[in-house]
């Protein structure tokens, strides 16, 4: 999470109050009025052409939340009330697609990357019209201004490269402008559509959004209602939950456990296990002589070598990540349990989709919604402690340069020794940059550690909180391990 802003509070309000209409058993007698209450007749619309439209919008950014999407419209008529039945009665997830965009909400943008404004002075140099190489640049006869023929235009930017006064801006379309691997386009109609056959499951679309368009296939109320049925079921909290509340942690798995869950495990046990095998590979791999080795614990990153740099996949770890030891770890405690994930980061829904010991993710964002619809609170009362206490680096992997130290950690003295380099943040330049160290098998260091967000795991796209803040409080609870 880059940065707090409206959107952001509007997707935790909404979960926030179907949970809260969940627990009070009156989700499907009462969620059709939800878009009323949330928008009422005298409210004055937020970006919308009326109030009318911010209540389709806010009927359609439920599907997801209830883990549907818009291919599940068959007719507009369908109350929302049908979905919410539909999702309370079902005990599988049929969706494949892991996002999802809201077409009523995805309109807006612009279509065009580059726009002459009224800073042009119709200069004699015209270096904008001398460059262009599609002759898209003319000028308007009284005022000697430029204009762009958006017909003929292909947004090379070289007239934004050419233009002395700065004249030419540049507008992105903002999800598009953020993904690595361009797999957000516009269709016909200009709205936006996910492949995920390219889709790396970063996140970074989603919280560029300016109007919130673009969500996850929740599986909130699947997790829920197994726990509403008396099923057994175990959260198991990634190490970046310590960047999220400025509480005590003890107090913070409490409350997840007042949820309803059976028992809350660390994932940094299991990222104990992660650190041993990373340590033993990288030493062996090198010893083979090969080049290099990159970690694996960041599925967005996984992801992305296996759809877009083929080349890189054989240098990847093949050590399990932190999620995939502990939920073999809970499996083994709890052998008739359904596994649920806690963490901020997206792809881990296609991580966990993929790992037959883990059964549901959810992420921080809908955490926080439950505790917050649920009404728990976070008291020394409820304080729920690990029975097992995990080493510090192995909390550590929350942040960028926390693997890699904790590698360094586990190998020292032991004569072993190697150099390290950190990729933090998937950009089109990193990605790029992956993909040159697999075609040549070269990179400036023997051990590359990759995560898909800037600051590491605590400032994924899916943390309830903005990274300036959990970076805060996560070096603040770390300092007293």
């Amino acid at each position: 999470m880059a940065i707090k802003n409206n959107v952001m509070i509007v997707r935790q309000k909404l979960l926030t109050k179907l949970i809260k209409l969940w627990n009070d058993g009156e989700l499907v007698d009462q969620i059709d009025r939800v878009p009323i209450e949330l928008s009422p007749r005298d409210a004055r619309p937020k970006g919308r052409c009326c109030i009318h439209k911010e209540r389709a919008i806010w009927k359609y950014k439920s599907l997801p939340l209830l883990g549907f999407d818009m291919t599940d419209e068959k007719d507009e008529l369908t109350p929302l009330s049908d979905y919410a039945r539909r999702a309370l009665e079902r005990t599988e997830n049929p969706k494949d697609n892991i996002m999802c965009v809201i077409d009523e909400a995805c309109s807006s943008c612009v279509r065009i990357n580059y726009e002459i404004s009224n800073l042009c002075r119709g200069c004699v140099a015209r270096a904008c019209a001398l460059n262009c190489p599609k002759s898209a640049i003319d000028f308007n006869r009284e005022t000697g201004q430029a204009r762009i023929d958006h017909e003929k235009c292909v947004s090379c930017g070289i007239c934004h490269n050419s233009c002395p006064y700065h004249a030419i801006v540049y507008i992105p379309v903002p999800c598009e402008e953020a993904c690595p691997v361009q797999a957000i386009t516009k269709d016909e109609r200009g709205v936006e559509h996910i492949d995920e056959s390219k889709c790396i499951y970063c996140g970074k679309c989603l919280n560029s959004c300016p109007f919130g368009a673009i969500f996850e296939i929740s599986q909130v109320f699947d997790v829920l209602q197994a726990i509403r049925r008396g099923e057994k079921v175990v959260a198991i909290v990634a190490p970046s939950i310590l960047s999220q509340y400025n509480v005590p942690v003890d107090q913070v798995y409490g409350a997840i456990k007042a949820i309803g869950f059976a028992d809350v495990l660390e994932v940094a046990q299991g990222a104990m296990e992660t650190i041993r095998h990373e340590a033993a590979e990288l030493q062996e791999k090198l010893a083979e002589g090969q080049p290099f080795m990159t970690t694996s614990c960041c599925p967005s990153y996984v992801q992305m070598a296996r759809k877009h740099a083929p080349d890189l996949q054989k240098y990847i770890s093949g050590t399990g990540s932190p999620m995939y030891y502990a939920a073999r770890i809970a499996r083994e405690k709890h052998p008739d349990a359904k596994i649920v994930f806690v963490g901020p980061c997206i792809a881990k829904r296609k991580e966990g989709r993929d790992d037959e010991c883990v059964d549901y993710v959810m992420t921080f964002e809908e955490i926080h919604s439950a505790l917050t619809g649920l009404g728990i609170e976070f008291s020394p009362e409820q304080s729920y402690p690990m029975a097992f206490t995990s080493i510090k680096t192995a909390h550590g992997f929350a942040q960028n340069g926390g693997v890699m130290a904790a590698v360094q950690a586990h190998v020292e003295g032991s004569g072993f020794t190697f150099t390290g380099l950190q990729v933090a943040n998937l950009t089109k330049k990193n990605v790029n940059l992956l993909r040159a160290y697999g075609k040549t098998g070269k990179s400036p260091a023997q051990f590359i550690e990759v995560m898909a967000c800037e600051g590491g795991c605590i400032s994924g796209p899916s943390a309830h909180i903005t990274y300036d803040v959990s970076k805060q409080i996560f070096n603040k609870e770390m300092a007293k391990r």
